[in-house]
């Protein structure tokens, strides 16, 4: 199997077909450090669930470790008489739009976790650039470095910007929404006062034209500790460092932001206590993500290449959930293919026709916390 993309979703999907006995190799064009998607991710039942069901246990165990505390309701705030104030709560139930019952995690630790074990699978620096079906029914892809790779299945878990997309499904197009999500953390020792106000649950403040949206991350388990505990294999380097902190989300327009001098300036209507958030924010992990959609499309034949992920169908905030619960899905359809229950391309055909039945939703603006 080839898969294109080591992101959440391309690196389960790797772990499970592993553990199911079929050989994949990753390609990557950027290194491993991959490409900024913004730091934390709230993590719901749909990833939870593909992430034990796909990983070694010490694997899965580790990145249970070091999420934060439990996050079932979301919280609206507002400055009143100075003082910033939960004024309502929501439960997180998935109903109606509203975020799910989950965890907040450190989106670069996932990752590094779930890239320890498969140094020998993952190719970066290989950027893809066509494919071709062969007689036989393999795919033959080809990679801008020259390097050629030939495998039964060839999956695109490449992110918004799918080459693997753009070759296999050309009439697919990402629609730009003209809305940007700003999105960065700040070290909780520089937040003072929200953790005790808003725990572990997601938050969102509106004051006029301006929204942020906030999470607080208290590792249940130092990442340090945890890495000794469950899975030393995990370079040090990944867990150096790392403390707890407020993850925040700007929602902004593709003008807006444009026209701010600095990020203080987008923060500006907001409480004092919110402002010295964005102020304090680490440089380095702060991003600009465009806000893009692809609608529903119809169905196409099913092949030997085959999409998961942001590469088929964008969530902003929940994409990496839905990433990890397509890699679980397909890599059971592969799996019972390999056990000859089902003709590879029947498998790979019921994977897709799931996806689009229950892929293609509306998310909410507090999913970025």
């Amino acid at each position: 199997m080839i898969v294109v993309g080591a992101g959440l979703g391309g690196l389960t999907l790797a772990h499970g077909l592993r553990r199911a006995g079929i050989d994949v190799v990753v390609y990557e064009r950027d290194g491993e450090a991959g490409r900024p998607q913004g730091i934390s991710l709230h993590v719901d039942d749909r990833g939870t669930s593909a992430l034990r069901a796909c990983l070694p246990p010490e694997h899965a165990a580790m990145a249970a470790a070091t999420t934060g505390g439990p996050r079932e309701r979301t919280l609206t705030l507002s400055d009143v008489a100075g003082e910033l104030t939960v004024v309502a709560s929501r439960p997180a139930d998935g109903a109606e739009g509203r975020a799910r019952p989950g965890r907040q995690t450190h989106r670069p630790l996932l990752r590094a976790i779930l890239l320890t074990g498969l140094e020998d699978s993952v190719r970066f620096g290989a950027e893809f650039t066509r494919f071709e079906r062969r007689a036989g029914g393999t795919v033959r892809a080809w990679f801008a470095d020259g390097r050629v790779d030939t495998g039964d299945v060839l999956v695109g878990a490449d992110g918004i910007g799918s080459a693997v997309r753009r070759r296999y499904l050309p009439h697919v197009r990402v629609t730009d929404t003209g809305r940007r999500m700003l999105m960065g953390a700040t070290p909780l020792r520089a937040a003072a006062g929200l953790p005790e106000l808003i725990g572990d649950s997601p938050a969102v403040v509106r004051v006029g034209g301006t929204m942020m949206v906030l999470g607080v991350l208290r590792f249940t388990e130092s990442p340090v500790t945890a890495r000794e505990r469950w899975l030393p294999a995990l370079r040090p380097g990944a867990v150096a460092g790392i403390e707890d902190y407020v993850m925040w989300a700007l929602p902004t327009t593709r003008e807006r932001l444009g026209a701010a001098g600095s990020l203080p300036e987008l923060a500006g209507d907001l409480h004092p206590t919110l402002r010295a958030v964005a102020a304090e924010a680490w440089p380095d992990v702060t991003v600009a993500l465009r806000i893009g959609t692809i609608p529903p499309m119809p169905a196409w034949p099913a092949g030997p290449v085959t999409l998961l992920g942001d590469a088929i169908h964008l969530a902003p905030g929940f994409g990496g959930n839905l990433a990890m619960r397509d890699a679980h899905r397909l890599c059971e359809a592969l799996a019972e293919a390999r056990r000859g229950r089902l003709d590879l391309l029947d498998a790979i055909g019921s994977y897709e026709e799931t996806l689009r039945r229950t892929s293609f939703t509306s998310v909410p603006a507090e999913a970025g916390a």
